[in-house]
């Protein structure tokens, strides 16, 4: 009787240190995102400034406004494809597609 109290006690212990441990995680990836956030908003300004910094070069040389802002937008442009065409391989495959293999029993992909 006194094994199944200890085993108890045990379990319990276990199972209180697995809550403790996923509510640090939780509050860690909480903060994380958090700092993610706020880094992408300086990242976005910085962005923001250099595109105006440009625009204002290109009208201290003598370009009107619709030429200068058609430069920052296609800039733009091209940096949003060349993002898009990279991530598409990050798309292209399901998540969990290893584990889902495993589980069929199929061989991985060459």
């Amino acid at each position: 009787m006194r094994l199944l109290g200890e085993a108890k006690a045990l379990v319990s212990d276990y199972a209180l240190l697995a809550v403790l441990d996923a509510r640090r995680a939780t509050l860690r990836l909480a903060w994380l995102l958090g700092t993610v956030l706020v880094a992408a908003v300086l990242v976005v300004t910085a962005w923001l400034a250099l595109v105006a910094g440009g625009i204002v070069l290109a009208l201290g040389q003598g370009a009107s406004w619709p030429l200068a802002l058609g430069i920052a937008a296609a800039l733009n442009l091209v940096g949003a494809g060349a993002l898009a065409w990279w991530a598409k391989d990050l798309v292209s495959e399901m998540p969990f597609n290893a584990l889902i293999r495993s589980l069929r029993g199929e061989a991985p992909p060459a």
